[in-house]
């Protein structure tokens, strides 16, 4: 069975003009064509948190379901981020990971399974500075370390401009993959946006959404992958 993932920075859902315009997200998220999909920035930075974008319109836009991340009524997700899984997927673990840095960081966790067995997906975006995405990657590797083994898929914001980039600090057994320039959305050059692989996932294909809407809805190309899982043993 091949899984279809994708990951999308929607920047509060302010665009490449400045106007906060939900809808025009809402559209690309509805191109995406996911069963899972992994979004940073669904909230406010300030007070409570306050959703940036619905939890119900993103549900009926995708057809997805929201994994219960949020703290609060107020918010989305959890670090203004979230995931949304396919509805046929058994959810078996939901887990909220705090990350090392100087800004506060989170990444989040879920075990699923699938006709192919069980699986195990993390969102995370990244901290601005070097060191501290070094810190957050060792730190995701020590929380792999102490949990099933089962094939294993990081994707979000890495916020890395480089090509090499710290994710080495994950350990040998992942490969990161750069699906494409993803920012800025309106002329794309950096490829900040990532999917990192390891533990009898393996990547089909893979690419960024690149199209009129998504230029302009958000300051981020959202990125997909398509992904078959092998079991193996791990760690």
């Amino acid at each position: 069975m091949a899984i279809r993932l994708a990951s999308y920075n929607v920047h509060k859902c302010v665009g490449v003009d400045r106007r906060r315009r939900p809808d025009r997200v809402l559209a690309v998220m509805s191109r995406l064509h996911a069963d899972i999909l992994a979004l940073q920035e669904v909230d406010f930075r300030l007070g409570p948190r306050p959703a940036a974008l619905s939890r119900e319109l993103s549900e009926r836009a995708t057809g997805l379901v929201a994994l219960p991340y949020a703290l609060n009524q107020h918010s989305f997700g959890w670090h203004g981020q979230t995931i949304l899984v396919r509805r046929d997927f058994g959810i078996t673990d939901v887990h909220r990971l705090e990350l090392p840095g100087l800004e506060p960081r989170g990444a989040l966790l879920a075990e699923l399974s699938s006709d192919d067995g069980p699986f195990r997906i993390l969102a995370a975006h990244l901290g601005l500075l070097a060191r501290s995405r070094k810190m957050q990657f060792a730190a995701i590797r020590a929380a792999l370390s102490r949990r099933t083994p089962m094939p294993t898929i990081l994707i979000g914001d890495y916020n890395e401009w480089s090509s090499r980039g710290g994710s080495s600090a994950l350990g040998p057994e992942f490969h990161t993959h750069t699906p494409g320039p993803t920012f800025p959305a309106a002329r794309p050059v950096a490829r900040l946006d990532r999917i990192s692989l390891g533990f009898g996932a393996h990547l089909t294909d893979a690419g960024t959404y690149d199209s009129n809407a998504s230029r302009v809805a958000s300051d981020h190309l959202p990125i997909w992958a398509t992904i078959s899982l092998r079991q193996r043993q791990a760690f």
